[in-house]
């Protein structure tokens, strides 16, 4: 008889109730997986639910970090500039520099006093 594996927790249970054990759509993310290269012909039924758990663990972190910015800037309110404060001052999102930093021609990051806040968690 099979045992539960360390990802079992991740096929049952889920965040909420009503939306089912996933709270991002396994489809969606089945089809981004399908696109990322032509090598990729089968995937099996665990892998996006993988996926979207770890899709669930970077946007709580990328929030939570943005958060720490707004919090500083006086605000209860997140904006486009605290996730981009945020990216800049974490070195493991690094990759999303070049998303978040421009806005119509224009850089949005400057890096002032609230980003030592979120590099003080790391």
């Amino acid at each position: 008889m099979r045992q539960a594996g360390a990802y079992s927790g991740l096929l049952c249970g889920g965040i909420s109730g009503r939306t089912g054990p996933h709270s991002l759509p396994l489809a969606r993310i089945k089809k981004i997986m399908k696109k990322s290269g032509e090598d990729v012909k089968m995937i099996s039924g665990e892998a996006p639910i993988v996926f979207s758990k770890a899709c669930e663990l970077f946007i709580e972190e990328l929030t939570r970090r943005s958060w720490i910015i707004a919090i500083n800037g006086k605000r209860r309110t997140l904006h486009k500039d605290d996730v981009a404060s945020a990216v800049a001052a974490t070195d493991i999102f690094d990759f999303l520099v070049t998303l978040v930093s421009h806005n119509q021609g224009s850089p949005v990051l400057g890096l002032n006093a609230n980003v030592a806040a979120v590099m003080e968690i790391e």
